[in-house]
């Protein structure tokens, strides 16, 4: 599930709850841009080149951006493929270190690879300390119910109704400041279980995880009711003073993208396009 969330999203919804009109679950922990101190210098091209190998930093337990098919099978993803393609475009072999989110940007900072491809929001406090590409994931985050339900048709309805959300998340939040009694679960499995058992009215989450699920699923029982209009953005992320293989990473992402390789990519594992 994506777990990524900025805060505009949240500032979008309360908005919409003055106004009265109308982003597994997001996560808790937001690394920012304290996590780690810079020990490695940037990175040119050329040095990666000289080297003949993308390093690339991913969790490789995080479906369906970067995991192992059955616990056990070879490394595949959303992610994954993407930065394999980047790579190719570079003329280089794409190596991946997986690491455990709470260590990933310390890794970068260390040098023990070159890049972060892990679906990494773009917000201010990440800005301040490293180089991002050019987005290559984009979403909202959505308002969910059952797909005969007609009294929810906007984040201010929420008021008064009840929402699954995990208490640890920012879409709990959103739940609250919107108004809703917020049940808690463990993740979006849960979330919906309860949604079709007619145990809780809705639930909020990022629109690729919902995507994900209809696209392995395909629930013709719930339905998307609501969509904030802010997005979140995901990027890769690089060390400072690495313009250089910033900029060659994006004119790869572009070349992908104009070849349709990007879509392709992304309608495999989401049945829709989600890189723009």
């Amino acid at each position: 599930m994506k777990r990524q969330i900025i805060a505009l999203l949240t500032t979008a919804l309360l908005a919409v709850t003055v106004s009265g009109c109308g982003n597994s679950a997001a996560p808790s922990a937001t690394p920012g841009a304290t996590d780690a101190t810079a020990t490695a210098g940037g990175l040119t091209l050329q040095q990666v080149k000289d080297a003949g190998v993308l390093k690339i930093g991913t969790e490789g337990t995080y479906k369906p951006f970067s995991f192992h098919e059955g616990g056990t099978g070879p490394l595949t993803g959303f992610d994954v493929e993407i930065a394999t393609a980047v790579a190719g475009k570079l003329g280089v072999e794409p190596k991946f270190e997986e690491t455990q989110w709470d260590g990933i940007f310390a890794g970068l900072q260390a040098g023990r690879f070159d890049v972060i491809v892990n679906q990494v929001t773009i917000n201010k406090e990440r800005e301040a300390v490293y180089l991002f590409s050019a987005p290559y994931t984009v979403s909202n985050g959505v308002l969910v119910t059952k797909a005969d339900n007609t009294d929810i048709s906007s984040f201010a309805d929420l008021k008064g109704k009840t929402t699954a959300q995990s208490l640890t998340s920012n879409w709990y939040q959103m739940a609250k400041d919107a108004g809703a009694k917020v049940e808690g679960v463990e993740g979006w499995a849960q979330a919906i279980t309860l949604l079709k058992q007619g145990r809780v009215d809705a639930t909020i989450n990022d629109k690729l995880t919902y995507l994900d699920s209809q696209k392995t699923k395909n629930d013709p029982s719930i339905k998307i009711a609501a969509e904030t209009t802010e997005q979140s953005k995901s990027a890769a992320a690089f060390r400072q003073g690495s313009e250089d293989l910033v900029k060659a990473f994006d004119k790869a992402l572009d070349e992908l993208r104009a070849e349709g390789k990007l879509a392709e990519i992304s309608n495999k594992y989401f049945g829709t396009d989600v890189t723009k």
